[in-house]
């Protein structure tokens, strides 16, 4: 037990967090430093200092104003600390018991909580671990409550975040809302341009820096009037343009709670898993159309890395489409040179299997093909294509519908005879483990074969759960073909007329292309080119 001291240097502390402001002037800083005060100087303590920590929760310790406090106390600056209540010296009970059991004693330091009649120089302080426990419990609650709330907002496509999404500024009407910023909704347009053209996000960043376009933050600043402090090289990077690219924000839907906090005591945030997200739909008016947003999703399927045409910042009209269709490799971009008599200096572009030209003939032939003939046989079959959804687009979906008809039908029904086999077994495995555990309470069942018994239904219904999720996928999958059937039509019917072949055209109907090798059969020449599409040939 602390001795009675009449020459006390006391150390008032005072804490407000932003939940606090909601309870009104009753726990504010400046009343709590009056009463404090007042206090000291009817007790006759005249050396006091005051520490503060404003707008920062008491569930953590890591606070400027308490860290200098206690650091005060151990140096023997201070030798009795004064607080309102035990609420605004921490809301972790384990933490505070800690202080106020252990640390703050064996230093000399005496505590006092005013209002809950706490103070570490009498005996009779049972009382505080309840309250300490209460202040957490208090702490936690507020916590539920807050979260809750704001669940709700996010629920009815309200947005929670403080700063609005590039390309969008706040509605006058109501700050929750967006509408679309002229003065830089194009630059948005543009890079999705440049996305669906098959760019890539660091491509993009450096073709914006080029045009002396300001990134979002600095925009921002901009707009506000302020100066931006941090240190930055107030360029675009690609982190930057993959973010707003996947953004659905663009597309006029709220996609929030992406990301939040461990707990309500620690503050550090995280990602949340995708089934946790809160995604409300036309929110507000979009700023790029349906198609773009899919054609570049598409583009981000593909993983694949496309190469500049030499000497400039664009992507040959075929990168990242055309596959050996012996090894499956990529095939790469070439150019060859030559110098006629006549002719002069003539540039011809072609590509060839990527497994050849890093390793020679050992791994596979060259699989050369030229850009003219290539651009002309897919340019001819989409023409085709086209020709005949114009002249009867009921048979195409049909014939379609049909096609993947059977290719869908004997695994559809394997797959959901699966399925109910999986989710019956997964009930009998929770039944299972529940009398498991009756038995072992009851102790007809050794701790041995228990754990053994457990060890293993749980290893079976985690293998059980993936396969189901796995197969629900699938099905849900085959359920999309008559919509991925429709959209193809859209598409294609568009390009009846097209002259020329452009990048946009092939990464919209295109998902990749197969090139075999040159042959020979009956002093014919041949090559087979298989062009698979997208949304009707998605195998492979």
């Amino acid at each position: 037990m602390l001795t009675v001291q009449q020459n006390y240097k006391v150390g008032i502390y005072v804490r407000l967090s932003k939940d606090d402001e909601r309870a009104g002037e009753s726990v504010s800083i400046e009343n709590q430093k009056l009463m404090l005060t007042k206090y000291c100087e009817e007790q006759g303590w005249n050396d006091y200092f005051t520490y503060c920590d404003d707008g920062v929760s008491g569930t953590t310790f890591d606070r400027p104003g308490v860290s200098q406090l206690i650091e005060d106390a151990k140096d023997g600056k201070i030798n009795l600390i004064l607080v309102k209540d035990l609420s605004r010296f921490g809301r972790n009970y384990i933490q505070v018991g800690q202080f106020t059991d252990y640390l703050f004693p064996m230093i000399g330091c005496r505590f006092i909580a005013l209002n809950d009649g706490v103070d570490t120089i009498n005996s009779d302080n049972d009382i505080m671990p309840f309250r300490n426990l209460f202040n957490e419990f208090q702490s936690k609650d507020t916590s539920k409550k807050i979260k809750a709330v704001k669940q709700a907002h996010a629920k009815l496509g309200n947005y929670l975040g403080c700063y609005v999404p590039y390309g969008y500024r706040a509605s006058p009407d109501d700050k929750h809302k967006f509408i679309i910023d002229e003065a830089v909704a194009e630059n948005v347009r543009k890079m999705f341009r440049y996305r669906r053209q098959g760019l890539g996000f660091r491509k993009i960043a450096g073709l914006l820096n080029a045009e002396h376009i300001l990134p979002p933050r600095d925009y921002y600043y901009l707009t506000k009037g302020t100066e931006d402090r941090g240190r930055r090289n107030h360029c675009w990077n690609e982190v930057t343009v993959k973010k707003m690219l996947r953004n659905e924000v663009y597309i006029g839907h709220m996609v929030q709670n992406k990301r939040g906090t461990m707990s309500y005591k620690n503050k550090k945030q995280i990602d949340k898993p995708k089934d946790e997200w809160i995604k409300v739909e036309h929110t507000h008016e979009p700023i790029i159309d349906m198609d773009t947003w899919n054609a570049c999703a598409e583009l981000d399927q593909r993983r694949c890395k496309m190469r500049s045409v030499k000497g400039t910042s664009e992507p040959s009209l075929f990168g990242g489409l055309l596959r050996c269709m012996d090894c499956g490799f990529k095939m790469r971009y070439t150019e060859e040179n030559h110098t006629y008599p006549k002719k002069g200096h003539v540039k011809y572009i072609s590509y060839m299997c990527g497994s050849y030209a890093r390793s020679g003939k050992a791994a596979c032939s060259a699989h050369i093909i030229y850009l003219r003939p290539l651009s002309e046989l897919v340019l001819d079959d989409i023409r085709h294509r086209a020709k005949r959804v114009l002249e009867d687009e009921d048979r195409v979906r049909r014939e379609l519908l049909e096609q993947k008809a059977k290719q869908n039908d004997r695994q559809s029904k394997a797959d959901r005879t699966t399925l109910k086999a999986t989710e019956k077994r997964l009930a009998e495995l929770e039944r299972l483990t529940q009398a498991l555990y009756e038995d072992k309470v009851l102790g007809t069942v050794p701790e041995a074969v228990f754990k053994n018994l457990l060890t293993k239904y749980e290893a079976e219904r985690v293998e059980k759960q993936s396969l189901v999720q796995s197969l629900k996928q699938k099905l849900a999958d085959t359920a999309q073909d008559e919509h991925d059937i429709e959209q193809y039509l859209a598409n294609i019917r568009k390009y009846v007329s097209m002259e020329q072949l452009d990048r946009e055209m092939l990464l919209e109907l295109i998902n990749y292309i197969e090139i075999g090798e040159r042959g020979e059969k009956n002093g014919q020449k041949y090559r087979d080119v298989v062009i698979h599409y997208n949304l009707v040939d998605k195998a492979g």
